[in-house]
């Protein structure tokens, strides 16, 4: 395959980025869209010019550090896929592809390609765990019954990786599907009942503290997700936040 690559390049968050044009030819279609780029880097360097910057690490779909915006699209135009994930099949021989980072007033960009997603963690330190008293002897992990129902939605609201795609793809830059899902895999256990109110205050008010936008609910957000979160966590943490206000 031959392609030409319009991607994003900027020194940091301070510099005037830009879209630089590179062309790049014998490309399998069975290589990933990070090994192109791999690829696109050596010839780079073989010219003794500068790679561009990406962000990565398990390239396996699970620690959602692969996040780059593709002709218009967080992790581009495969679904339920992270951009490691994503193949060369799904391009065509002689397009042109416009590859940039995710686009967030939250997310400055680090270089190139590359953003600064320390909010989700902050956020997350705001209120996402539980505190347990583990001195003493362990205790079975059954010894809570939950009701599988409950325990179904938990896992799929815990297998949220982070990424970020859900607020590249909000017209809002909203991270409410993010702490949504954060929020409701402990609303859902008897685990996280005991700081259940305390949590999603905390939680809420970080996430605007950060510059996140507002959710409007396009749904943009469940679209992109590499992981299929559900927007249903959005209803819940708008209740949790509910009851949790009332309560204060």
């Amino acid at each position: 395959m031959k392609l030409t690559l319009n991607i994003w390049r900027q020194q940091d968050a301070s510099s005037k980025g830009q879209f630089v044009t590179y062309s790049i030819d014998d490309i399998s279609p069975d290589m990933s869209f990070l090994e192109m780029l791999d690829v696109l880097n050596n010839k780079l360097i073989l010219q003794g010019q500068e790679p561009v910057e990406f962000d990565h690490d398990c390239r396996e779909g699970i620690c959602g550090s692969c996040s780059l915006q593709i002709n218009g699209e967080p992790h581009g135009p495969d679904r339920l896929v992270t951009t490691c994930q994503l193949h060369m099949r799904m391009f065509k021989d002689g397009d042109t592809i416009d590859i940039e980072p995710f686009r967030a007033k939250a997310f400055p960009v680090i270089k190139d390609l590359i953003v600064d997603r320390s909010a989700f963690d902050r956020i997350q330190q705001a209120g996402g765990y539980v505190s347990v008293n583990t001195s003493g002897n362990t205790t079975d992990a059954n010894a809570i019954l939950v009701p599988k129902h409950d325990a179904d939605d938990a896992f799929s609201a815990a297998a949220c990786i982070g990424c970020g795609a859900c607020v590249a793809a909000c017209k809002n830059a909203s991270a409410m599907l993010f702490t949504s899902a954060k929020v409701s895999q402990y609303a859902l256990l008897p685990q996280g009942k005991v700081e259940a109110t305390t949590r999603v205050l905390n939680m809420v008010k970080q996430m605007d503290l950060e510059g996140f936008g507002n959710c409007t609910n396009t749904g943009a957000c469940e679209i992109e997700c590499p992981k299929g979160i559900s927007l249903e966590n959005i209803a819940r943490m708008n209740r949790e936040y509910l009851s949790a206000s009332l309560q204060g």
